[in-house]
C-alpha cells in the first residue's frame, strides 16, 4: 500500500527531471500564487478532528500555456475536537497544472512530504493532493482531497476533503 504514493511521487518527479530544454523565467510565464483553504477531515482523523484550515503558498512556471509546474508550501491546521489534541501539517512538495484554455476547468497534483507538528515524536509522511477547480487570469477556485501516507504504528493516514483559493501574484 506504501509503495503506490511512492511510486506516483517518483513518477511526478521523474517528470521533471525529463524536461531538458531551458525555458527563460519571466513575469509572463511564472509567478506566486498565495490562498487559504478549509477543509474536514475524513477516515480515522475525524474522530479526533472537526475542521482544517490552511494556507497555500506556490511557485508556478507554466512550461506550454496548458501546462504549469512548480513547488508549493504551506501550513494546514487540524482543529480538535473536545479532549483532542490540535496538530499541524507543513507539505513540501512540487506540483503539476493542467489548463485546457485561459480561463475555466483545470486540473492538478501535488505530491510531496508533510511535516506533522504539535505532536510530540509523530511522523510525517508521503502525501498526495489531486485538485480540480476553476481559474482564470488572477484566481483559482478548486476541491481537492489531500491524503498524507503514514504507516499504522505512527498513527495511521491522515486524510480531508476540502475547497481552497488561490490569488495569482504576478511579477512586475
Amino acid at each position: 500500500m506504501r509503495t503506490l504514493p511512492i511510486a506516483l511521487i517518483a513518477i511526478c518527479f521523474g517528470v521533471f527531471a525529463q524536461a531538458q530544454t531551458t525555458t527563460e523565467i519571466t513575469d509572463r510565464n511564472s509567478w506566486l500564487k498565495f490562498g487559504v483553504n478549509l477543509g474536514a477531515p475524513v477516515s480515522d482523523i475525524s474522530n479526533v478532528s472537526s475542521f482544517v484550515g490552511g494556507l497555500e503558498l506556490k511557485g508556478q512556471l507554466m512550461e506550454t500555456p496548458h501546462f504549469g509546474i512548480g513547488l508549493t508550501t504551506g501550513y494546514n491546521h487540524f482543529f480538535p475536537k473536545e479532549n483532542a489534541q490540535d496538530f499541524g501539517a507543513v507539505p513540501l512538495g512540487a506540483f503539476i497544472r493542467v489548463y485546457p484554455g485561459p480561463s475555466g476547468f483545470f486540473a492538478g497534483l501535488d505530491a510531496g512530504y508533510s511535516l506533522i507538528t504539535g505532536i510530540r515524536n509523530a511522523d510525517g509522511g508521503a502525501y498526495l493532493k489531486p485538485q480540480i477547480g476553476y481559474h482564470n487570469y488572477d484566481w483559482n477556485i478548486f476541491g481537492f482531497y489531500n491524503h498524507i501516507f503514514r504507516s499504522d504504528a505512527n498513527g495511521a493516514g491522515i486524510a480531508h476533503l476540502g475547497l481552497g483559493v488561490t490569488r495569482n501574484l504576478r511579477f512586475n
